[in-house]
């Protein structure tokens, strides 16, 4: 029986890849990716907090809202204390919404990942042309802002149609955060004979499916963090890995919530010295240059 593929990449074993080493001789890269979203009031979509009403739904518009205005400035302040990097996913309207926020992670040195134009909508949906407009409006005005071109991209609702890897690539993007299939990076085959690399992002230390969807409490979240950092540091002395952990300023941002946070950038800080703390950009121009499959 012959099943429907996508053709972007063989099967490849994490067993008997070929080995590689993280600058400074690491074997285990770890990155925190924080999404500024902005949503349109009263239409399209958005997390609940609760079942919305009729529009306009203010109870589920204004707790997405408190993670730009209140808890993404709570991480800020939580990340500076560890002295920890950031890849700040960017919804390109927030530099309308909330430019200082933006402005915030520049200052900081952060990567700024291109992440559509809002999450109120989804790129999958469109044809070929809307979409390539999306995300050339997206890149233009980040480029912009920033005075460079995005290099990675996170997919608003990880959306993406069967084209959105070639028109990533043909937008001169290197990589995509999309696909959750590894703890490698490995390279996508895209039409015309480009390619675009895949670098792992969560779908498990990421506090939409964990906290809003699974229930997840706040401890048990921050348990996973620190759960998957020991052990896939245990598991990196045999191959290089990648660890994730991908953070929403209106869920993680919330007081309580915030303190389990703090709790696991404590311990993983208290080994930062054994391990590579960076960027998916940084990843992704690392593996350019080793044998990836």
């Amino acid at each position: 029986m012959k099943l429907a593929g996508h053709d972007r990449y063989d099967y490849s074993p994490l067993r008997g890849r070929a080995n590689y080493t993280w600058p400074q001789g690491k074997r285990l890269a770890v990155y925190f990716a924080l999404n500024l979203e902005h949503f349109s009031f009263g239409e399209g979509l958005g997390a609940e907090l609760s079942p919305g009403g009729p529009p306009p739904d203010v109870l589920n518009f204004a707790w997405r809202d408190y993670g730009n205005r209140v808890g993404a400035w709570y991480l800020h302040d939580a990340f500076d204390a560890v002295k920890f990097p950031m890849a700040a996913l960017v919804n390109s309207a927030m530099y309308d919404y909330a430019p200082a926020l933006v402005a915030a992670h520049r200052a900081r040195g952060d990567e700024i990942v291109g992440h559509g134009r809002t999450n109120s909508e989804r790129q999958g949906t469109l044809a070929e042309a809307e979409e390539r407009k999306l995300i050339g409006e997206t890149t233009t005005r980040i480029t912009k802002e920033e005075g460079r071109a995005p290099e990675g991209w996170l997919g608003p609702w990880i959306s993406q149609s069967l084209l959105t890897p070639d028109l990533l690539a043909e937008a001169g993007y290197r990589y995509l955060l999309d696909w959750c299939m590894d703890d490698q990076p490995i390279w996508f085959r895209c039409r015309g004979s480009k390619r675009i690399m895949a670098v792992p992002y969560p779908q498990e230390l990421n506090d939409i499916p964990a906290i809003a969807a699974r229930r997840a409490s706040a401890a048990t979240f921050a348990d996973m963090i620190v759960d998957q950092f020991d052990e896939m540091t245990e598991l990196s002395q045999a191959r290089p890995l990648v660890m994730g952990v991908a953070l929403h300023a209106y869920i993680i941002g919330q007081p309580y919530r915030l303190r389990h946070l703090k709790r696991a950038l404590r311990h993983i800080a208290s080994h930062r010295d054994a391990i590579w703390l960076t960027t998916p950009g940084a990843i992704a121009a690392h593996c350019a240059e080793q044998p990836i499959p």
